[in-house]
C-alpha cells in the first residue's frame, strides 16, 4: 500500500512540475482591417488567440470575425508548431467561411468539396532579421496556370528594431510561383510592410499595446493603413 502511495505521489509531482512548465496564451486583437500576405480580407475585425506551450512544442487557435461587414471573412485556425533556438516547424489547418462548400461547414474535409486550407511552414530566427517559408500541401488550394493544383507558397522576411522607444518590424513577403489563391501569375512581391507597436500604459499595472502598420501589396497595386491594439490579461 505504501509503495502504491508513493507511487502515487511520484506521478502527482510529475503532473505538477509539468503543468507548471506549460505556457497559456489567451489574447484578442482587434484591427481597423484584416490584411493577410498583403491580401484584403475585411474590414474592422476581432482575432482572439487561445494557446498551450510546453517546451517547445504549441497548440494554438486563431480566429477572425468582421465587426463591420457580416460578408467579411470568418476563418478559424489551428497551428501545432515546434522551436528550438532560432528554428522553428508547423503545420496550420485554415478554415474559411468561403471556399468549396457553400453551407461551410467545418467539419466536411472532401478533398474536393472543403473550406479547409493545410499549410506547411518551416524557418529560422537569425536574431537581427528572420525568415519563414509557407506551402499550401493539401484542401482548397489555388490552382497554376495549367488548372493544376499550385501548392501555393509565400516566403516572408521580417527585420525588427526598435527606435525612437518604439519597437518596429520591416517585412517583405514574395509568392514564388503562379497561384491564384494569392492571385499571382508567376513570381510576385505581394507584402511590404512596416509595423510600429507601443504600450500605452493605463495603470502601474496595466498597458494596452498599440499597433500601426503600413501595408503595400506591388503585385495587386494596393495600400492599406491598420491600426490595432492587443488585449491579454
Amino acid at each position: 500500500m505504501k509503495k502504491i502511495v508513493l507511487m502515487a505521489m511520484m506521478i502527482a509531482a510529475g503532473y505538477s512540475a509539468m503543468a507548471q512548465e506549460i505556457e497559456t496564451t489567451v489574447a484578442t486583437d482587434v484591427v481597423s482591417s484584416y490584411i493577410w500576405r498583403g491580401q484584403d480580407l475585411g474590414s474592422t475585425a476581432i482575432q482572439p488567440t487561445l494557446g498551450v506551450e510546453y517546451k517547445g512544442l504549441s497548440l494554438t487557435a486563431w480566429g477572425s470575425y468582421g465587426l463591420a461587414d457580416p460578408s467579411d471573412t470568418k476563418e478559424f485556425d489551428l497551428t501545432l508548431a515546434y522551436s528550438a533556438g532560432g528554428f522553428n516547424i508547423g503545420v496550420t489547418d485554415y478554415w474559411f467561411n468561403a471556399g468549396q462548400d457553400p453551407d461551410a461547414r467545418y467539419f466536411k474535409y472532401d478533398a474536393h468539396g472543403t473550406n479547409h486550407v493545410f499549410e506547411a511552414t518551416v524557418g529560422y530566427d537569425f536574431g537581427l532579421a528572420s525568415l519563414q517559408w509557407y506551402t499550401n500541401f493539401s484542401g482548397n488550394d489555388g490552382v497554376n496556370k495549367d488548372g493544376k493544383r499550385a501548392y501555393s507558397s509565400y516566403v516572408e522576411a521580417n527585420v525588427p528594431f526598435k527606435l525612437a522607444a518604439v519597437d518596429w518590424t520591416a517585412t517583405a513577403g514574395a509568392v514564388p510561383f503562379a497561384t491564384d489563391f494569392y492571385g499571382t501569375t508567376g513570381f510576385a512581391v505581394t507584402n511590404l510592410a512596416l509595423k510600429a507597436t507601443k504600450d500605452i500604459k493605463v495603470t502601474d499595472t496595466f498597458s494596452i499595446p498599440v499597433f500601426g502598420q503600413v501595408v503595400g501589396n506591388p503585385c495587386s497595386q494596393k495600400a492599406y493603413l491598420i491600426l490595432g491594439i492587443t488585449l491579454q490579461p
